[in-house]
């Protein structure tokens, strides 16, 4: 039975994908739609099946398809682990997939390949299902690299647009960088272990004599598969561009899945990490830098959806930093928070989008409050819980991280507060200069301004909600979460409680947002300052406004070197390779030319090259005596 319900949960959205692609146009829009949504809700609810089971039997549900590969003493299975992380990431996986798929039918209602971005997205989800549910890392791989396909065809699905194809070229291309790193650690572990399932390496490394200098070179390069797909400093660059694709993927990918990737695979493996801690030294400063390094980017930044790009790579940051301080329950929590309110950011974003017909850059919208009233209002609750604001779901999972920073370095302590203070300021900005003051835009766009259809609205409603009391998954002192997860980690994982040093942490978190979001409402409200033209720019402004020229320094360093190489190859050595081929086929056919001519049909000739052939014979016959 768990086999066969394990089936449907992976092959549900798989069978949307073929039903999308075969059939899809002929269903027409709205028959393809509804299947690639009820195809991911049925993965939603087989999971809440296993789930249910799990929490009665407190045991995961392990499971052997059949065996994939078996060299010597190496053996990989094709099989599934349900255990309590992967059935919490499949929770928002399948059910925020599914309000992202629903939302889909309305917001791609007009494009004339819906059906093929239905099965895309069908597709997405499932190699997403394949990474969450596989049982070893060879299995995760699959996923992880299908993701990474997907994530490539939709960023680039308006692929008229040269822009958008390079946007989703740079994704595919920074992602597989990572997955060489991936890879590598992959290789090592496989070699070091003779194993790659999850629960067998826990085991071979608890009571192992393997060299520790290998087990810290797998564990780093690991980690740089998760700086591609997480997008972590240095291979953040391609999560901003990816805002190419529709919204709907920019909400799919930023908030439940793709990007969470990363963070999924480091506390699967958190008995290695564990065993490693100058990598997760280097987590933490790296996830701490890339917070506040995007955060300080997105302060600029007027594009509505590049702004809460730049979030999620800040936010993914916190999240890493928690990781890299072994608080990895503290991760998995901001993951799944941030799993509410950004999707609710994203897909708000794009009602805002849609009503103002394509409209992303935030100095033509304002006063859409009235206009749109849902839209705002769970806009507006999300932006709470993103800064922090107490009760909200982003409060708690965000404290939780700072405060175990400040347990084990106040200085990363420091630099976690002053990117979520930063968070607090954008994040208002990018509200005020939307929905408050007077509408900048066209008349033409003010006579037409509305709220969104259901299908919009309805999965805002839920996003909006799940933003509002989601933390309390995990108060302090009433710790689900914690004690849900706690079988998975090899240590144990430390509980806060709340106490003189808690409160007064959570009281400087709750000023640090409320002074953020004062300095944004002085600014865009009091002062109703709104951003200047890109060419009028200036000073630290214009460096933030541009990236830091990070774009700019590796197009220098890696883009403009290997375009100049691919040239020369182009131009010279490749010219020289055809060149000598050809000059093969030329000599060949001169050959062959020179050959035509004695095959004139005349029979003399014949007869006296045949009497020529046999006194050759017999004449080296004879020699040969």
């Amino acid at each position: 039975m768990d086999t066969t319900l394990a089936l449907v949960l992976v092959l549900a959205p798989f069978i949307g994908f073929l039903l999308n692609v075969f059939f899809g146009k002929a269903m027409g829009k709205t028959l393809s739609g509804t299947i690639g949504t009820l195809s991911v809700v049925v993965s939603f609810v087989v999971t809440l099946v296993f789930f249910m089971q799990l929490t009665q039997t407190n045991k995961p549900v392990v499971i052997s398809l059949f065996d994939w590969i078996q060299i010597s003493n190496f053996k990989v299975d094709f099989g599934f682990l349900l255990d309590q992380l992967s059935l919490l990431w499949l929770l928002f996986v399948t059910g925020i997939g599914s309000l992202i798929h629903l939302y889909s039918i309305s917001y791609m209602h007009d494009d004339e390949k819906m059906h093929t971005f239905f099965a895309y997205l069908n597709l997405f989800v499932f190699f997403m299902i394949t990474l969450v549910v596989g049982s070893n890392l060879l299995m995760m791989f699959i996923g992880w690299e299908g993701v990474g396909l997907c994530s490539y065809l939709l960023i680039g699905f308006w692929y008229k647009n040269q822009e958008y194809n390079d946007a989703a070229k740079k994704a595919f291309i920074m992602n597989r960088i990572g997955d060489l790193g991936l890879l590598i650690g992959i290789f090592i572990l496989g070699a070091a272990f003779s194993t790659l399932d999850f629960t067998s390496l826990k085991s071979a490394l608890a009571s192992s004599n393997v060299d520790p200098n290998w087990i810290m070179i797998a564990a780093l390069a690991l980690f740089i598969g998760a700086c591609g797909k997480s997008a972590q400093i240095p291979l953040y660059t391609w999560l901003p561009d990816a805002m190419a694709g529709p919204t709907p993927v920019s909400a799919l990918i930023h908030a439940a899945t793709m990007v969470t990737a990363g963070i999924f695979m480091v506390t699967r493996l958190n008995f290695l990490f564990d065993l490693t801690p100058f990598v997760q030294n280097i987590i933490a400063i790296v996830g701490a830098l890339t917070a506040l390094v995007a955060a300080t980017i997105g302060l600029v930044q007027n594009d509505i959806k590049k702004v809460l790009a730049y979030s999620t790579v800040s936010q993914l940051g916190l999240m890493f930093l928690a990781l890299g301080l072994g608080a990895y329950e503290v991760a998995v929590f901001h993951v799944i928070t941030h799993a509410f309110f950004k999707a609710c950011l994203f897909l708000g974003s794009g009602s805002v989008i849609h009503a103002l017909h394509g409209e992303q850059d935030m100095r033509n919208m304002g006063g859409l409050k009235k206009a749109m009233p849902i839209t705002f209002w769970t806009m507006l609750i999300s932006s709470l819980a993103i800064a922090g604001v107490f009760p909200f779901a982003g409060f708690w999972s965000k404290d939780e991280i700072l405060m175990v920073a400040f347990e084990h370095n106040k200085v990363l302590w420091i630099v976690g507060s002053v990117a979520s203070i930063l968070t607090a300021f954008y994040m208002f900005r990018l509200m005020y200069l939307t929905f408050f003051k007077e509408f900048r835009g066209t008349e033409a766009q003010k006579h037409h301004l509305h709220e969104s259809p259901g299908l919009i609205t309805f999965p805002l409603i839920v996003l909006g909600t799940l933003a509002a009391v989601g933390g309390f998954i995990n108060l302090p002192g009433s710790t689900w979460l914690h004690h849900y997860l706690s079988p998975l980690f090899s240590k144990a994982a430390e509980e806060h409680a709340f106490g003189s040093t808690e409160y007064m942490l959570m009281g400087i978190a709750l000023v640090g947002a409320f002074v953020g979001i004062g300095i944004a409402y002085s600014k865009y409200i009091k002062q109703n300052n709104v951003p200047a033209a890109d060419d009028q720019i200036t000073g630290f402004a214009k460096v933030l406004y541009n990236k830091y020229y990070v774009d700019e320094f590796y197009e220098t360093l890696f883009v403009k070197p290997i375009n100049a190489l691919s040239r020369f190859f182009r131009d010279y050595i490749e010219t020289a390779l055809s060149g000598f081929v050809f000059g093969l086929g030329k000599v060949t056919m001169e050959l062959g030319a020179q050959g035509r001519k004695i095959q004139n049909g005349n029979t003399g000739l014949y007869l006296f090259a045949f009497v020529l052939g046999v006194i050759a014979m017999i004449s080296f016959l004879f020699l040969a005596q």
